[in-house]
């Protein structure tokens, strides 16, 4: 029996109480013996039962008071008792399968020259509606067809080593409040100092969560497409990346789908169709590069699915480019972002940890 794990599993859980039994109930199924893997489960100031809950699975239950910090701090707090070498994070959400620990630290073994591997959604959301379906099958389906090198970090369901997770500067809690893009941040610091990344589609576990539409609107405009996009700006990378949602296709696409939207909208200011046909030109082009896509919800949903989907993908290219503008209108305007007054005030102190500040990433 090891003096120590060899994985040290970390899940940060806010208003947890409904999900932990299924997510936390998944990894105590892993086939990975349980002398080598240790859980934490870090309760972000809930005020439900979500302690309560994680202390029935947990080897150690951080307990988080005051505000909730967000995902970043909660993960680094996790860090800071876990033992083992490598780090695994999960999100609350997340119910892993059997194997997917065991694949972790079987990458990671077998790759001495990866700092981190992350890995994929199945195919098998059980929350119902188009809207959530169409969501976690879209995240499934573009790891899916994009496995090997990744520009960035996946903290949904990812692995890294203990040793770079500490050079890298840990998650940026300083900037990242709330669940934003923090995984992608530190994944970017990470292929910055020469450490490859790879995504593992094989490795997968299951998404809980249920969508709605002022969730997805919510989360590509504000949490993720925003920040993502002023991150890639301030880097100098915003044509350049070609991670996942952003190869070259994808922002070709986003374009046509608001040539089209334009062009809808001057057949109805104008009574002319006209403009309505041009509309479907531009709307060809994006149907036939996502032919698989939609062949893909096709086979898994039925054809009715398929087609219910066409607008919410439509959708997807639309906030994309909501998000690419109001992201570059906000760095020439403003700049990169700040953290609020008290923190920075706490700072210019010299207080490095929290309480009451988080340490900024320099």
């Amino acid at each position: 029996m090891p003096s120590k794990p060899l994985l040290s599993v970390i899940v940060p859980a806010y208003q947890g109480a409904t999900v932990l039994p299924k997510s936390l109930g998944g990894l105590a199924a892993s086939d990975l013996p349980k002398e080598f893997w240790e859980l934490i489960v870090v309760d972000d100031a809930s005020t439900d039962a979500t302690a309560e809950v994680a202390a029935r699975f947990a080897d150690t239950v951080v307990r988080l008071t005051g505000k909730p910090h967000g995902p970043s701090y909660a993960r680094n707090r996790g860090f800071e008792v876990a033992r083992g070498e490598i780090l695994v994070f999960i999100d609350a959400d997340v119910c892993v399968h059997p194997d997917t620990l065991r694949r972790f630290a079987w990458k990671l073994a077998a790759s001495e020259d990866v700092a981190a591997v992350f890995g994929s959604y199945d195919n098998a959301p059980p929350a119902q509606g188009v809207v959530s379906q169409y969501r976690n099958l879209l995240h499934h389906f573009m790891h899916q067809q994009n496995p090997g090198e990744a520009e960035t970090f996946w903290a949904g369901c990812g692995a890294l080593r203990r040793a770079i997770f500490a050079e890298a500067g840990m998650y940026d809690e300083w900037q990242f409040f709330r669940p934003q893009i923090e995984d992608i941040e530190l994944g970017h610091r990470i292929r910055d100092r020469g450490y490859r990344i790879l995504l593992c589609p094989e490795i997968q576990g299951t998404h809980l969560k249920r969508w709605t539409l002022r969730n997805v609107v919510q989360t590509d405009i504000t949490d993720r497409g925003v920040p993502w996009s002023r991150l890639l700006i301030r880097r100098g990378a915003a044509t350049s990346s070609n991670a996942l949602n952003l190869a070259f296709m994808e922002k070709v696409n986003t374009g046509l789908a608001w040539l089209a939207l334009s062009s809808i909208g001057l057949t109805i200011v104008q009574l002319d169709g006209r403009w309505l046909a041009l509309a479907a030109l531009f709307l060809v082009p994006i149907l036939l590069a996502n032919w698989r896509l939609y062949d893909f919800f096709r086979r898994l949903r039925g054809l009715g699915f398929a087609v219910a989907c066409l607008p919410m993908h439509l959708l997807y290219y639309l906030l994309n480019g909501v998000s690419f503008g109001v992201g570059w209108v906000l760095h020439h305007t403003v700049g990169d972002a700040t953290p609020a007054a008290a923190i920075q005030a706490f700072s210019e102190l010299g207080v490095e940890k929290w309480p009451p500040v988080p340490k900024q990433n320099r």
